[in-house]
């Protein structure tokens, strides 16, 4: 995107919120401003853009970049107090419509966002901020090209594979450049994950308003972390506004696909109710994601539990969990969901653990947004927007550097691998110990012994403490050795007989696109190629399979720092950047170089390993069967996107 001098050149989104007109009092608005619930940092800079008048962003007061996770970004009580009073000048210029002239030069909006951002925004930092801001609640990543313009006539067709988060999007940028796309979805809906996690206590673990994407943003979110159903709304709505519905096949799997040298394209092997057919099309982007596919654990006799079983991505709402014996296994970040409304309702229920997690306090996780903030939403234009570049700034890079390894670092006992590492552990155990201080045996099992940051953290508001102190749920950590026809049986306590036994233990996230059967190039199978240990250049693309893309492909998976939805915008970017230089070039296919794709995986590789989950060994998904982290991302989220704004020809292998 190019900083142009006026922002009001770019596409328009229709998808847009309504603001309500101000009509309160100046003693309302005064009351309204100096509630607690209402975030400060996002309230001048609304202003600001909303009335062009520069004057509201005070150069005595900066937002500190250090103290963006601090309450109101860190700002001092002093602050905050010049802040509100600034902001109600502002809410009553709005309201009584007093020199309203919204900003439209790049350099006001560049002054906004700088003061926003506690820093001097430029270069390629400024754009992707823009681009997250949307402001006007604009499309700054839509495509900037159509196929009309250079190959109107070309037979040209792309199949998307999943209908969840990232197949949406990539549908929707396919139409709005005009290429032809069908989209088939193995589900009768579209949501992906949303659609098919539907366990008790389902919602997602970062701000909804940054789990959303950047061009159809939501103000009128109920939750700080949105549930399950609302979420799946979102996307059905998207799905919807997109137009893409006609363009999707539901209830179509994909078993193989099949690169054809001699015509340039990829044959589908797909069965759509019970018919079998072959599709042909010219590229394919594979949005199947990594969390798909449950993974069950390899415990001996698993299959001879004669009670009722299931695991947590199908939940089984027929079953009545009332008066039961209930074993879950597994403590992640679903369980720890699901955990508290099964103990609710289970005579007793008994946690299998095999290892703590790191708890990250978040008291507003399960609340409803206060009625100052909603206030603000829906009366002070794109205040949304304001709030989510605030979050995202705050986020971002997020814990990133706590997470860095300090070579110099001398270990205290802690396994901490740096000074803020070690820092931000011991505020963490100092958490976990303020829950459970009347429970030292309880404390002892759920404090984590490896370094903070090797698995991924779990959200929590202090509703797991108080699940685990009920009378009628054990926390087990005994190794479990065996399960029997009627339960589990463990190293130290034996035969513990259940009625039924829920499987919280995750995904095979390293199994990327299984179980398709993907052949390229010569015959060579994708599998076989990666042969357990999953590698692609930029996380899109591998060698010897020509026009096929992966979203959310291996290691690009964020840890504590943004939102996915962030990253596959960015690969949907540079695919469709991928398919404007084949179609403006009249070219047949696009194959990465080895040595490119060799060479970029050598420096993923080994910045993981300067991170906790590449030094720690504990078990984690973030790693495969190799023990390589072929999930996680290591780096800045601005540094992937600069990789993916434009596509370097010298990459590829052209036809």
């Amino acid at each position: 995107m190019m900083l142009e001098d006026e922002i009001n050149v770019f596409t328009t989104m229709s998808f847009k919120p309504s603001i309500s007109p101000i009509t309160e009092s100046d003693e309302e608005l005064e009351r309204l401003l100096s509630d607690p619930g209402v975030e400060l940092p996002p309230l001048l800079p609304s202003i600001a853009f909303a009335t062009g008048d520069l004057s509201f962003i005070p150069p005595d007061i900066r937002l500190d970049p250090s103290k963006t996770l601090e309450e109101q970004g860190g700002l001092t009580p002093d602050e905050q107090s010049i802040i509100r009073v600034r902001a109600l000048e502002g809410l009553k210029q709005l309201r009584d419509n007093i020199n309203i002239k919204p900003v439209t030069r790049n350099e006001d909006l560049r002054t906004i966002m700088s003061w926003a951002c506690g820093t001097n925004l430029e270069g390629s930092y400024l754009q992707m901020m823009m681009e997250e801001l949307a402001p006007g609640d604009r499309d700054l990543r839509s495509p900037d090209w159509n196929v009309q313009d250079f190959s109107a006539d070309r037979k040209f067709t792309v199949a998307i594979v999943g209908a969840g988060m990232s197949g949406i999007l990539a549908a929707y940028r396919l139409k709005q450049a005009g290429v032809n796309f069908v989209l088939f979805e193995k589900n009768d809906g579209t949501g992906g994950t949303w659609l098919e996690n539907t366990y008790p206590g389902c919602r997602v673990d970062v701000s909804n308003h940054v789990y959303s994407y950047s061009f159809m943003q939501k103000h009128d979110w109920p939750h700080y972390h949105s549930t399950q159903d609302v979420l799946l709304n979102y996307f059905n709505d998207c799905a919807t506004e997109f137009e893409i519905r006609d363009n999707i096949r539901f209830n179509t799997s994909v078993s193989a696909m099949t690169w054809d040298e001699d015509s340039s394209t990829w044959k589908l092997n797909i069965l759509t109710s019970g018919t079998e057919e072959i599709f042909s099309c010219q590229a394919v982007i594979s949005a199947v994601g990594q969390l798909n596919q449950p993974s069950y654990p390899a415990i001996p006799g698993i299959e001879n539990f004669e009670g009722t079983s299931w695991h947590s991505a199908r939940w089984n709402h027929d079953y009545d969990l009332d008066g039961k014996r209930v074993a879950v296994l597994g403590t992640g970040c679903s369980a720890v969901q699901f955990i508290p409304r099964v103990a609710k309702k289970a005579e007793q229920t008994t946690i299998f653990q095999r290892t703590p997690n790191w708890l990250m306090p978040r008291p507003q996780y399960q609340q409803s947004l206060p009625e100052s903030l909603v206030w603000c939403f829906t009366h002070i234009p794109n205040y949304h927007n304001w709030f989510r570049l605030h979050l995202f700034w705050r986020s971002h890079e997020g814990l990133l550097s706590r997470l860095e390894i300090d070579e110099t670092w001398e270990d205290p006992g802690d396994s901490s691998i740096s000074a803020a590492n070690h820092e931000l552990g011991v505020l963490l155990r100092m958490y976990l110990e303020s829950e459970f201080a009347d429970r030292p045996d309880l404390l002892e099992k759920v404090t984590p012994t490896y370094t903070m940051g090797a698995k991924r953290f779990v959200i929590d508001d202090g509703l797991w403490a108080k699940t685990l102190h009920a009378d009628n749920v054990e926390l087990c950590t005994d190794p479990i050795v065996s399960i029997s026809s009627s339960g589990i049986t463990t190293e130290s306590e034996g035969l513990k007989d259940f009625d039924a036994i829920i499987y919280g233990t995750g995904f095979k996230a390293a199994d990327f696109l299984m179980p398709m059967t993907v052949t390229g190039r010569n015959g060579v199978n994708l599998h076989d190629q990666w042969d357990g240990d999953a590698r692609a250049y930029l996380g899109i693309v591998a060698p010897n399979f020509p026009n096929l893309f992966f979203l959310y492909g291996p290691n690009t998976n964020i840890v504590i720092n943004g939102s996915i939805i962030y990253f596959s915008e960015c690969e949907v970017h540079y695919i469709t950047q991928c398919l404007k230089h084949m179609l403006k070039n009249q070219l047949s296919s696009l194959d990465v170089k080895t040595d490119v794709h060799d060479k970029y995986n050598e420096r993923i590789d080994e910045g993981n390993r300067r991170m906790a989950w590449g030094l720690s060994d504990v078990n984690s998904w973030y790693k495969n069967a190799s023990g390589r982290t072929a999930q996680n991302w290591p780096f800045s989220l601005l540094e992937y996107w600069e990789q993916t704004r434009e596509i370097n020809s010298d990459d590829y292998n052209i036809v």
